[in-house]
Order: structure tokens, then sequence, then C-alpha cells
């Protein structure tokens, strides 16, 4: 299971504060670099958490941006542009100052995000947003130099998805330890259905604009929303949602989301109308809630929804449940005659509920089997071609006759190409 966390893990504590006297930089030959900005950005939001902050945009600078650059994958696809990566780099300081220009001035423009349909394990497709080389760099030098050190000290300790320090690994083990360690008999498995493409644009910008003062830096990411995709040659501008797949994305949603559930939750809902136990897990748009006792997982599940609507969103009806699970579960269902405890779903791995070598209870864990299944599928006849292919190839070593290749006509190829050498 790996190692145990607090269910709610809280913020890392803040670094010990220096000495008032001790200037920010070092006053010796010696090379040292100064306090960056985020690091500035954080330390303010931290000390005055309803002060909103101004002057942002001059923490993307032609440093910034570099590093920017650098951070991201040299193969990934172009955008609609088609620039590369590599293209891209071959007059790289010259492209980042002018982009940097460009962004102070005003005349900054993002473009249209390439759209491609990704299929999806249950037969629809996933639209992906893949964005220009350029605007990949300016969200991403955004993300690290201004919105991660403004959020970081915002976010809820149960959020896991998309952020810096934290992964699927932190979130599973966080939900081990509450199964585990606490109280949870009854589990709320939640899907929010299309939430990248239904989040409402102007909700979103208020929400930036509850901790953000700079109106160049939220006409910004105003751009960024508005660009517009191209899908199949023709120009189309989506009335709500994000560009699933540009980098700023996920954390525009993690935004969304921690001001729609993550504070409605812990700071309404859980103290005022939960009668046990009740903690959440959240990784994105799908999240794991436990509960002590079942009326207020069935309330819970009642307000998430009206909450979810004042909001234009909507839980997935088909990834959505209610499911008996922990300590308990399996000695109740028996005592009524059910069964075994339900599983569910979480992080592509399916949860179970199962005894400990000394009689306990214990969560288990395992891959999802449909996931499996298909992948097995789907390289089955790839991997008893090979094998085949490797069969004839050492028969005809060994016996120097090619006739039996007949019987495996893909084999030929490779088995002559395997004698040549």
């Amino acid at each position: 299971m790996g190692r145990n966390v607090p269910a709610e893990s809280p913020e890392p504590r803040a670094a010990p504060k220096e000495n008032p006297q001790r200037s920010g930089t070092v006053r010796t030959q010696r090379w040292e670099p100064v306090s960056p900005g985020g690091k500035r950005i954080r330390q303010f939001v931290k000390a005055n958490p309803d002060v909103k902050l101004n002057a942002l945009l001059h923490h993307l600078n032609p440093d910034t941006l570099r590093e920017a650059y650098f951070g991201l994958k040299p193969n990934a696809a172009p955008g609609a542009d088609g620039i590369t990566w590599h293209g891209y780099g071959k007059n790289l300081e010259e492209n980042l100052r002018v982009v940097c220009d460009q962004i102070h001035r005003g005349a900054y423009r993002a473009t249209p995000v390439r759209r491609v349909a990704i299929p999806k394990p249950d037969g629809s497709e996933r639209a992906l947003g893949i964005a220009a080389i350029e605007d990949k760099i300016v969200q991403r030098a955004a993300i690290e130099s201004v919105l991660n050190p403004i959020y970081e000290s915002e976010f809820a300790g149960f959020s896991y998805g998309f952020r810096p320090g934290r992964s699927a690994h932190d979130a599973l083990d966080a939900l081990a330890y509450a199964i585990e360690r606490r109280a949870v008999n009854w589990i709320v498995d939640a899907d929010i259905k299309g939430c990248f493409d239904n989040i409402d644009r102007e909700t979103l910008m208020d929400f930036l604009e509850e901790r953000i003062a700079d109106r160049r830096f939220l006409r910004l990411v105003r751009k960024w929303l508005i660009c517009g995709v191209i899908d199949d040659g023709a120009w189309v501008e989506p009335e709500q949602g994000t560009p699933q797949g540009a980098p700023i994305s996920p954390l525009l949603a993690n935004v969304f989301l921690h001001n729609v559930i993550d504070r409605w939750f812990a700071l309404k809902w859980r103290p005022e109308m939960a009668s046990g136990e009740a903690c959440m897990i959240r990784y994105a748009d799908d999240f794991v809630l436990g509960f002590e006792h079942r009326k207020d997982a069935e309330s819970f599940l009642k307000d998430l929804e009206r909450r979810l609507a004042d909001f234009g969103l909507q839980l997935h009806p088909g990834k959505t449940r209610l499911i008996e699970f922990g300590r308990n579960a399996a000695q109740d269902r028996h005592v009524r005659g059910e069964g075994r405890p339900e599983t569910f779903d979480f992080l592509g791995l399916t949860h179970y509920c199962r005894k400990t070598r000394s009689g306990g209870f214990g969560l288990g864990r395992k891959p999802i089997a449909r996931r499996v299944s298909r992948k097995l599928k789907a390289n089955c006849d790839c991997a008893c071609t090979t094998i085949r292919n490797r069969r004839v190839c050492g028969w005809r070593w060994c016996c120097g006759d090619g006739t039996t290749t007949t019987l495996y006509p893909s084999a030929t190829t490779r088995c002559e190409g395997s004698a040549a050498r």
C-alpha cells in the first residue's frame, strides 16, 4: 500500500523566516540566486490571505519564458501553426524577446487550439486540444511563476490532481489511510460529466478575480479561453469550457472545482450537515468520499447534485455510485444475505474489501479488469504473430528449410531478414 499519509494532508509548513537584518541578495563575489518571484508571491499569499494581488505580469519575462520552454516535452505534437519544439528553438532568444514584448504591450494573441479526437473506453471520443508551442510556453510560465504560487497556498489538502509535488500515488495512499484508519462505512464514487467542456468561463473569471487584481494578467487568461479551436480545418469558438490538453486547463479546472466543491464541502457542508465521519479525496474531476453513516452519504449526493447544477455541471450517471464499503461491510452484508461488498474504481485501480493475514480488515487494490482485458486483446494478435515469427525463425536457423514459412506468411520477411544477418 505504500507509506501512510493523512486522508486530508495539510499544506507543507512554511519555511522558517529569515532574520529581518539579512539582505535578500548575497553581498559576496560568489554567485547565488536571489529568491524567485514565485517564492515571494507564495510568501505574500500566506501572510495576506485576504489581499488581492496586483502587478503580476512582470513575472512573465525572458527568463521565466526560457525556463518554461525547456520544461516542455520536445517530442510533443505541434499545434495549429505546425511549429515544433525544435523549430521554435532554432531562434529561441529572438522568439522569446518578441513574445515577451507582445505580452507587455497587450499585442499577444493566442493561436486557436488544434482539436483531435481520442477514443475513450466506452466507445465515445474525448476532444483533446493541442495548443501552439508559443502558447504552451506562455501558459507554463504563467503557471509556474504566478498561478501555482498563488493557489498552492489555498488548494485543499485532499486535492491531488495536476498539482506540483502531488501525484495519483499520493491520492491512493490518502484514500487507503481514510478507509483503513477512519470510520468509513459508505463510499460515494463520483465523477463529473464533461467537466472541462462545461466549465462556465465567466464564473471561472469571477473566481480568479477573487485573488487576482491585475487586469492585464486576467485579460491574458481570457485570451486562452476564447481563442477557439480548429476542428477539421474550420475555426470554432465554444461558448464554455477550457481546451482540454492545454497546459493551463488543469489548473483552471482546479480553481473552478476548488471553489465549487472543495471549499463548500470543507467549510460548509461537513461542519453543518455531517453527523459522523466524512472525508474526501479528489483528483481533478474524479473524487471519492467516505462516510460513517448512510444518511450522510445520501444527503451529500443530493446536495452535491444541486450544488453542481448551480454552476452548470452534473454528475455522470453511469460513474457515480453509493456503495457499502469498509471494515464492517462484509459482516453486515453477510447478515442481510447480500453477498460480498461491492467494489469501486479510482485512478485505474479496482478497490475491494479483503482480509489481512491476522483476520482483520484490509483494502485490496488491483488493475481494472476491463482495461487489462482490452489491452491484452489489442496486443494479442501482435504478440501471437511475434511468437510465431520467432519460432519459424528459430526453425529455419536449425534446419535451413524455408518451406514451413508458408504456414505463417507474415513471418516470411522476418525469417529472410534474420537469415541474411
